[in-house]
């Protein structure tokens, strides 16, 4: 997998609802921090370590969202590692919208596989 396509590949299987292909990027023992320093699904602000907390955290966000759209506005590619700014438009179930920008950080392992996301939103 080429680094460099990674974020619209994971948060285009995210717009698709496709959880399985979402997770299928990710290494076994990934760390997603979603946002980093956390929030209240992760006040101790870990992260979600492994894919059964990943696809726990994917089953909450996706509860409460009826559409998600994206946008990268740009990424930078160094090494085995992608940070991307990108635009996160999020239509909750009662269809308000809300858009967050971040920075997300995605590495890959040598097995092309998602080792970490670390997403810096605005607050």
């Amino acid at each position: 997998m080429n680094v460099a396509d990674i974020p619209e590949q994971s948060m285009g299987r995210v717009k698709a609802k496709d959880k399985a292909g979402w997770l299928a990027l990710y290494a076994d023992d990934a760390v997603v921090e979603d946002p980093v320093g956390g929030a209240e699904w992760d006040p101790e602000g870990k992260g979600q370590r492994g894919k059964a907390a990943i696809g726990a955290f994917y089953d909450m966000f996706s509860t409460f969202q009826s559409a998600f759209e994206f946008e990268v506005h740009e990424r930078f590619v160094c090494g085995n590692e992608v940070a991307a700014l990108v635009s996160m438009h999020i239509t909750n179930k009662e269809g308000v919208k809300n858009t967050t920008k971040a920075i997300n950080v995605y590495k890959i392992n040598d097995a092309g596989k998602v080792q970490s996301l670390r997403s810096f939103w605005t607050r």
